[in-house]
């Protein structure tokens, strides 16, 4: 006679839906260092993206955990129906995301984070070389009972150079310039024609534009990166052969900026490239300088709805509040 294996099937309490020892709701669990690497083929080409992502769903007062192992899944499961065979677009992986955290955790609202890495070839001003940069993508959404809010991201690399150093050696020039017997005159055509020397940074430049629940406009991350690269004094390069290390260097002598002239520049061309988004649009625009003459960093930032930045740049006039990132995603589905 055959040996008989018996097996012994045993129930598994579910101890994450039980009732916990304190009974209050909890605003946000969930899972962080979420790390994936995404292929999307595009035009017959695979690129692939390195990802890093944040999970969260709140929590009941009645409810005394959510299920870790479904934040997995549901990243897994979104990955291949969304983006596998697509464009990459951050902010809508992590709205759909958002959107099956919160029903599969039984939540009143999800939020989702999403950082990724990706390459994109650019081309020297002079020589005209391709070379691979590496920009950051943002996507960050929040599902609700009543919409889905999404922010879309960018973070580019960039050169700023002192104006306030500039000025100075502009004055220690002229003063030269005299002394070795050039009139006003003189001094004024050479200055005008030589690039004057300061210090430089490299910058550090993130936009963020917000769309409200339901809103139907895209927004293209490529766009956003042009106009943080071009809000700065010059772009930078991976690979440069001389004839373009002096273009970058000239061009951003001759267009020099503050750290807070970055930040209003990508606010004005914001508010300028998108004239159909509404006033209850989000927007995020911040720079931070790596100074070379200082142990320390310089940063900016502007935060607000798109009718607060417009009223300001129509008026002139300080807004009494700008809402901040936190209260706009908060206002999810109100």
């Amino acid at each position: 006679m055959a040996n008989e294996t018996r097996t012994t099937t045993r129930t598994v309490p579910d101890v994450q839906s039980g009732l916990p020892a304190t009974q209050v709701s909890l605003s946000r669990v969930g899972v962080t260092g979420v790390e994936k690497v995404i292929s999307v083929r595009d035009n017959g080409n695979s690129n692939l993206f390195y990802a890093e992502m944040e999970c969260f769903v709140d929590l009941e007062p009645r409810q005394a955990g959510v299920h870790m192992s479904r934040f997995e899944e549901i990243v897994g499961e979104a990955i291949d129906e969304v983006v596998l065979g697509e464009a990459f677009k951050a902010e809508v992986l992590a709205a759909h995301v958002a959107e099956k955290v919160r029903e599969r955790q039984h939540g009143r609202r999800a939020e989702v984070s999403l950082t990724a890495r990706y390459p994109e070839i650019a081309t020297t001003p002079e020589s005209g070389i391709d070379t691979q940069e590496i920009y950051v993508l943002y996507g960050t959404a929040v599902a609700a009972e009543n919409g889905t809010r999404t922010l879309t991201g960018v973070q580019a690399q960039g050169m700023t150079a002192c104006p306030c150093a500039q000025g100075m050696v502009e004055g220690l020039s002229r003063e030269r310039l005299a002394a070795e017997g050039f009139d006003d005159e003189q001094i004024d055509k050479i200055v005008a024609a030589v690039p004057i020397a300061t210090h430089n940074q490299r910058g550090i430049g993130t936009l963020h534009i917000g769309r409200p629940d339901g809103d139907a406009a895209w927004i293209e991350a490529p766009e956003l990166l042009r106009i943080v690269e071009s809000s700065m004094s010059s772009e930078i390069y991976e690979l440069m052969k001389r004839p373009d290390e002096m273009a970058v260097v000239v061009k951003a002598h001759e267009n020099p900026r503050f750290v807070e002239d970055v930040v209003r520049e990508m606010i004005r061309q914001v508010v300028e490239k998108y004239p159909d988004l509404p006033d209850d649009a989000f927007v995020m625009a911040r720079q931070e300088n790596l100074e070379t003459i200082h142990r320390l960093n310089v940063v900016a930032e502007r935060y607000g709805t798109l009718g607060e930045l417009r009223a300001e740049l129509a008026s002139g006039n300080h807004s009494a509040h700008h809402v901040s990132m936190r209260e706009w995603l908060d206002s999810a589905g109100s």
